[in-house]
């Protein structure tokens, strides 16, 4: 079970970890997109940290909202939106609880890949975040539903993720600038699919 406090928590470290690897996503960006992702990222979590305080004794569904309604709103590029539609419907699924379990965890995973696929118009194959986060829900769902340990379920989810940041560097790019490269995209990891990876680690490292 994770509370409302440990949300909170895990958070914080999302935030310090984007920070901490801005200037990597940005050069993945570099390659291939805008050259923003991780500047963006990194100013969306800053000012999502800003307001931890305001969301303390919230429920979870609360403060997930609030973080997809921040990063909506402070987040340039194609991130800003997907990553806040993300958190927004994840928070939707979660609702009023002030405690979640692995089964809550998969519900408000679902529901964040449904609203990203409805966003970006995106499936996996196209080089985007999807890449990671699907195949990482498929990995944990499949363990957590084998054996009930969200801790081993989450391990290889994150092990799915990072497997998926690696296939991106194989596909064309479908999606967003990355796009216009066409062939040229090859060979190069997907920001997004990098930033959803880290998350799940921290995710992985915090339990």
């Amino acid at each position: 079970m994770t509370d409302s406090n440990k949300v909170l928590e895990i958070i914080k470290q999302i935030s310090e970890q984007i920070q901490m690897e801005k200037d990597f996503l940005t050069e993945l960006d570099n390659v291939i997109g805008d050259g923003d992702h991780g500047i963006n990222m990194a100013r969306g979590f800053k000012e999502v940290e800003k307001k931890l305080a305001d969301f303390s004794g919230k429920d979870i569904g609360s403060i997930l909202k609030a973080v997809g309604m921040t990063l909506v709103s402070t987040v340039g590029g194609a991130s800003g939106p997907l990553y806040g539609t993300a958190f927004m419907k994840a928070g939707a699924a979660v609702g009023a609880k002030n405690e979640m379990d692995g089964g809550d965890f998969l519900n408000a995973m679902d529901a964040a890949i449904e609203g990203i696929k409805m966003r970006g118009k995106a499936h996996e194959g196209e080089k985007t975040m999807l890449d990671a986060l699907i195949p990482a829900y498929n990995a944990i769902k499949k363990t957590y539903e084998e054996n009930n340990d969200f801790k081993a379920a989450i391990s290889q989810g994150v092990e799915a993720a990072e497997k998926g940041v690696e296939y991106t560097k194989t596909i064309i790019a479908t999606k967003g600038r990355a796009s216009y490269l066409g062939e040229r995209s090859i060979g190069h990891q997907d920001p997004g699919a990098t930033s959803s990876c880290l998350m799940l680690k921290v995710i992985q490292r915090s339990l």
